[in-house]
């Protein structure tokens, strides 16, 4: 009779603990160079002077793209504000090193660069 009071008592707390199985998802690792936005910026950083500039992860003579990112991936307003920063250039907000303009550069261009710089924040 003990025997089985005690078995029962075994199986209810085995059967109270869930087994050890976790029913939640872990997050899913997201690939961003399948990003068509990611792809895009690629191609027109291959295709202009900005990495004379700048790096992903490094500061060089700009700011790392990365911590331009991290800054400005909360604004409402990031892509406007850093596509005007592309074409028109600035100085003051990283340092005493002005950002040359590309004049050149369509706005259109200049959003998809602002979008993949944005791509890059920390996750």
């Amino acid at each position: 009779m003990k025997k089985t009071i005690f078995m029962i008592m075994v199986v209810a707390v085995l059967i109270s603990c869930g087994g050890g199985g976790s029913t939640e998802e872990k997050p899913k690792v997201v690939d961003i160079t399948e990003d068509p936005v990611y792809k895009k910026g690629v191609e027109i950083v291959a295709n202009s002077d900005c990495q004379t500039c700048h790096m992903v992860e490094e500061k060089n003579i700009g700011p790392a793209w990365r911590d331009v990112a991290n800054k400005y991936a909360d604004s409402a307003n990031a892509v406007e504000y850093l596509s005007h920063k592309i074409i028109n250039g600035g100085s003051g907000v990283w340092g005493q090193v002005p950002m040359a303009a590309h004049p050149t550069m369509s706005q259109e261009d200049a959003e998809a660069l602002a979008k993949y710089v944005l791509l890059l924040k920390n996750k």
